[in-house]
């Protein structure tokens, strides 16, 4: 008698094991790209994990969980990655799993980048930009076994990571690349051998995308925009603080404003300035007939800088300005139904490894050390890192949360624009 009672109950929580796992299964396969995008639940952020000045040095699994709860807890939901070449964004696949795993509520998202460069990229052979890199068909066959892998984790590969745009002097390649690519992936979406759910775009610059000079409209592009499932666009102000200050100084009419009143109405046009990014590119997209979603695929304002914008240059880099600059983009973004993936969510030393003051440093809402930057205070106060620890250090705040230190190192743009 106890053998059948034993054996039935056995029976009964097989069963309800297998259901609760096949429930679950469902819940994360049903999200998908176009049920996260634009939805203000699921905040994006670009990640980068990488502790030290090289990439060769990669976070370990452990690591990558750490820095995980520390953006569960600021209700991020969406981490994009660059590339695959690396084990990083395998790694933070692996991590993601586990703690969905560990707790089913967990939830975390990935936009996989795909890195594509042009062949010759870095070499001292002559750069040939409509042609692949070796390097590119084993970049995106590995983003496709990592979506079929992780598809409860995976829901967009980006294909290229500002591969377009021609600034990127030393791999930058010609759209029919990139097109190419983009349409391999939606033919293996209609062959079965992808999810029919995953979004397929690429990550690049606004001009990249039609909102700049006409060297970009080819028929390739429009090709382009017609074949991605979504335009993922960057636009960087802070760079064109010293590039094409047209929008950043102070006006006549605010010469008497105070010191802080300044700032905030030069940041403010610092924001106007991307929108009007994404205008431009928007209004290209609709000229071809086309209408789908753009989300802003990286945007962001470094901290420090001593080049170009530090308090020598245009005085754009602080801690103040870069937590506005963040404050007014996800306000912006969540009013118009977009994802914003900033950039980025710890600073990462490898980028300029040989200036460590270099502005490329030091994006992060989170610096090396453990401390939140002035974005993130409030979350310090609120508690929302309390037991959290990264590189074994709890979050504390920068200037030790001292703001009147911390405005020693803002400085007003002195440029007196016309308008």
């Amino acid at each position: 008698m106890n053998k059948i009672i034993n054996l039935s109950l056995l029976l009964v929580l097989t069963v309800c094991f297998c259901s609760c796992k096949s429930v679950q299964s469902k819940k994360t396969t049903a999200i998908t790209a176009e049920k996260i995008l634009g939805n203000s639940s699921y905040q994006a952020m670009s990640y980068g994990g990488y502790r030290e000045k090289t990439r060769d040095i990669e976070s370990t699994v452990s690591q990558i969980t750490d820095d995980l709860k520390i953006l569960s807890a600021m209700n991020i939901k969406v981490l994009r990655t660059y590339n695959v070449h690396h084990t990083e964004a395998a790694n933070l696949l692996k991590a993601i799993r586990e703690l969905k795993k560990a707790d089913p509520d967990f939830e975390m998202y990935v936009m996989l980048g795909a890195w594509i460069e042009c062949k010759n990229a870095y070499t001292a052979s002559p750069l040939i930009r409509n042609e692949d890199s070796k390097r590119n068909p084993i970049e995106i066959a590995e983003a496709v076994r990592l979506a079929n892998e992780y598809p409860e984790i995976v829901k967009i590969i980006a294909v290229g990571n500002e591969a377009m745009v021609k600034w990127a002097w030393g791999y930058y390649v010609e759209p029919n690349i990139i097109l190419k690519w983009v349409n391999y992936l939606q033919d293996l979406k209609k062959q079965g051998k992808l999810s029919k759910d995953l979004w397929i775009t690429s990550s690049d610059n606004f001009a990249s995308w039609g909102g700049g000079g006409k060297e970009y409209h080819t028929e390739d592009l429009n090709q382009l925009i017609k074949a991605v499932d979504y335009i993922s666009m960057h636009t960087y102000p802070m760079h064109d603080t010293h590039h094409n200050p047209s929008f950043w100084g102070v006006l006549e009419s605010e010469k008497l404003l105070s010191e802080r009143e300044k700032i905030d109405a030069a940041m403010i046009r610092s924001r106007d300035y991307a929108i009007a990014q994404y205008t431009s590119v928007s209004n290209y997209m609709k000229s071809l007939g086309v209408q789908k979603p753009i989300h802003i695929g990286e945007t962001g304002w470094a901290s420090s800088s001593n080049e170009l914008f530090d308090n020598t240059g245009s005085k754009a880099t602080d801690e103040y300005k870069s937590a506005l600059y963040f404050k007014l983009m996800r306000e912006w973004s969540n009013k118009e139904g977009m994802s914003l993936f900033y950039f980025e969510a710890f600073d990462e030393q490898w980028k300029d490894s040989k200036n460590p003051l270099g502005s490329e440093n030091h994006f992060g809402l989170i610096n090396l050390q453990a401390q939140a930057k002035y974005a993130l205070w409030e979350m310090v106060d609120q508690g929302v890192f309390k037991g959290l620890t990264r590189n074994g250090k709890p979050i504390t705040k920068t200037y030790n949360g001292n703001e009147e230190s911390l405005w020693l190192d803002v400085k007003t743009p002195a440029a007196l624009i016309k308008k």
